[in-house]
């Protein structure tokens, strides 16, 4: 289906055209003949990002009288960014309508301006519920006339605490009216405004009531709570060309996660409700225009937040509410890309994942951590595609090109990649030398054996330990003997001979640890590793089995050396 299939005029039609809109989004295909109507009341249930603001704002502006000044539309919103942004697509899509005013109304801006506006005339307004409300007690903004009351993103309105505020606007308005809701999800709270506010409605739903966008991969990472963060640092790490949302719990967490990424390098800020409405606004200009690439937020802070490339939604914590998990998902995804979802839990928090799963009908894969070799290596793809895909200006280098030639000619090719990619990625490499496991293995349990852990065989452990081909060493030192894990890679090589690059993965426990070398090393160190010594103590190893990896962290700090950003790239999970 086309866009002039849909009853819209000839304006608007040449407004989207050269906006490029090509064929209709399902909500804008669905909505649009329905609303144009301008009879029914109506809900809309969809994603963030899949084109609602065309979907209600073309029937809206078609429906106004623009010869008449008097406000005969109205939009609220929960943020101001998404008033502006729905100010602004309003703006082009009627850039054909002579005579059509749209004002903007919302806190932080300055009030005596919006009332001039207001009372030179606009057809629609669209506002956030308290600064309309506080317009409205002023006489500023007259509501007597209105036919059409848009609530977009209405769960998040209530979510934000504005069920009073949209109560008295409600009834503020006439009885003969059409209100059109549009929202992520249909909780009890949108259900009640429906129920008191619409009568018979009709409802489009894209997908189930309460279901996240289908183009938005999910997955989880279990962890001890000890290693949430570090968890963090490696996903970043393994992403470098991410570009997405952080979400915290509350305002304290979100600025210190914040500023220890900051403080390990990477390109992140925070964004909460403490922040000034001017720090904010530079905030999210740095985001938008990818000065940052991290943002860290409370759920508050980044509802209405409108940034359509977003390509990860990371959930440090999970939300309370499952809506509220949705909602942030649906960050991501947007205008017709898609993009992933990521939850950090422990291991009590495998229930909830449960539960998400059920209630929004989406699949939560279990992943692992992604280990320091696979780190690396994304790292590196990710600065030789930079390399590559630099643009070369040869006016601009050619008279520098010669004093480099000259300080380069004693190397090969291959001397000068390998020194180029060390300068580059050295901080890398060491900081994942010997990073350890910090996943955490889920229990296995039967149908019907409540907290009863069921292990699987042993023959299941033995297929899944043989998968990694190495051998599994326990050792009586850790980290209260001040033992770090290259003092064990060298006890190791010296005793045995083995050279480092069979030596793998190494976890330091407490007072003991654990290292793991290749199959073909194992019998050298079982036979070397006798009756030596570390530092005067006696040293004592032996096989691990088949036991399960302690699940301890990798070494603090972060791999970047403080850099701002790092080797950028494309890869992903």
């Amino acid at each position: 289906m086309k866009f002039d299939e849909l009853g819209l005029r000839p304006d608007l039609l040449k407004a989207i055209t050269k906006l490029g809109f090509e064929t209709p989004m399902p909500i804008q295909e669905k909505a649009i003949p329905i609303l144009l109507e301008g009879k029914r009341d109506f809900v809309g249930l969809a994603q963030t990002g899949t084109g609602k603001t065309a979907a209600f704002g073309l029937p809206l502006i078609q429906m106004v009288d623009p010869v008449q000044s008097h406000t005969q539309g109205v939009v609220l919103c929960p943020t101001r960014e998404l008033c502006l942004q729905i100010t602004d697509d309003l703006t082009k899509f009627s850039r054909h309508v002579q005579g059509l005013q749209i004002a903007a109304v919302y806190g932080g801006a300055s009030i005596m301006n919006q009332i001039r506006q207001l009372k030179s005339g606009a057809q629609i307004i669209v506002a956030t519920p308290g600064r309309l409300l506080d317009l409205i007690e002023r006489r500023a903004a007259k509501l007597e006339q209105v036919s059409t009351i848009v609530l977009d993103e209405a769960d998040e309105m209530l979510n934000m605490g504005f069920k009073e505020e949209l109560d008295k606007i409600l009834s503020r308005m006439p009885e003969k009216r059409v209100t059109w809701l549009f929202s992520a999800t249909m909780d009890r709270g949108v259900a009640r405004i429906a129920q008191n506010y619409q009568h018979d409605p009709v409802e489009v739903s894209l997908g189930g009531r309460n279901e996240s966008a289908a183009n938005i991969d999910h997955l989880c990472f279990m962890v001890h709570e000890k290693d949430r963060y570090q968890a963090l640092k490696r996903i970043l790490d393994f992403l470098p060309q991410i570009y997405g949302l952080v979400f915290c719990r509350t305002r304290a967490e979100t600025q210190q996660v914040a500023e220890k990424l900051m403080q390990d390098g990477y390109q992140a800020e925070s964004l909460h409700g403490e922040l000034s409405q001017s720090q904010r606004d530079a905030v999210m200009r740095k985001f938008r225009n990818k000065n940052i690439t991290i943002l860290v937020a409370t759920d508050v802070a980044a509802r209405g937040l409108d940034v359509d490339d977003i390509t990860h939604v990371i959930h440090f914590k999970l939300p309370d509410e499952i809506a509220t998990y949705t909602h942030r998902s649906g960050r991501t995804a947007r205008a017709g890309k898609s993009g992933v979802s990521i939850a950090l839990i422990n291991l009590h928090e495998r229930r909830r994942i449960s539960d998400l799963e059920r209630r929004n009908n989406i699949k939560i894969s279990l992943e692992k951590i992604p280990d320091g070799h696979a780190i690396c290596e994304n790292q590196l793809i990710a600065l030789l595609n930079k390399v590559i895909d630099s643009p070369v200006n040869e006016e601009d280098i050619k008279e520098h090109l010669p004093a480099a030639y000259e300080a380069l000619c004693h190397l090969d090719k291959k001397e000068i990649i390998k020194r180029f990619i060390s300068v580059e990625f050295n901080h890398f490499l060491e900081y994942y030398r010997h990073a350890g496991d910090i996943n955490v293995k889920p229990k296995f349990k039967e149908p019907g054996q409540g907290n009863q852990t069921q292990r699987p065989d042993n023959k299941k452990r033995r297929d899944k330990f043989e998968a990694y081909n190495t051998a599994r060493f326990s050792i009586n030192v850790g980290r209260q003997n001040q033992i770090n894990a290259g003092a064990i890679v060298r006890l190791v090589c010296t005793h045995s001979g083995i050279p480092a690059n069979q030596i793998g993965e190494i976890n330091l426990g407490r007072d003991e640890s654990t290292f793991e070398v290749s199959k073909d090393a194992a019998e050298a160190v079982k036979t070397s590793m006798n009756n030596v010594e570390l530092d005067g103590r006696p040293i004592k190893v032996r096989s691990a089995g088949n036991s399960p990896r302690p699940p301890q962290g990798g070494r603090q700090g972060g791999p970047r050396g403080g850099r701002k950003g790092g080797p950028q790239g494309r890869r992903r999970y």
